[in-house]
């Protein structure tokens, strides 16, 4: 499913104009990845939680050129689902 399908479904679900639900959606993806960017996690209470997860520094070879070079430490975000998201898609219920 995509942004725009998304944003069709809910605007036909609660009948707001599509527009408004476009820049809702929108303003809600920045303000995640803004969180994250400041290091702070986004919880959803019964949805999940967008996490920063650290990736320790490590070796990696170039196996063409017969090189090794160190990957630094750095963070990633991630999402965990919460136990009720991930019980409902099991159950495939929405």
């Amino acid at each position: 499913m995509t942004k725009a399908e998304i944003a069709n479904e809910i605007a036909k679900t609660t009948g707001i104009e599509k527009a408004a639900v476009v820049t809702v959606i929108e303003n809600f993806m920045t303000v995640v990845k803004d969180s994250l960017a400041h290091g702070e996690n986004v919880y959803l209470r019964g949805f999940g939680s967008f996490i920063i997860k650290k990736r320790a520094e490590k070796t990696a070879r170039n196996i063409s050129k017969n090189t090794s070079l160190i990957i630094p430490e750095h963070n990633i975000p991630a999402f965990k689902p919460a136990d009720t998201f991930k019980e409902d898609v099991a159950k495939g219920t929405k």
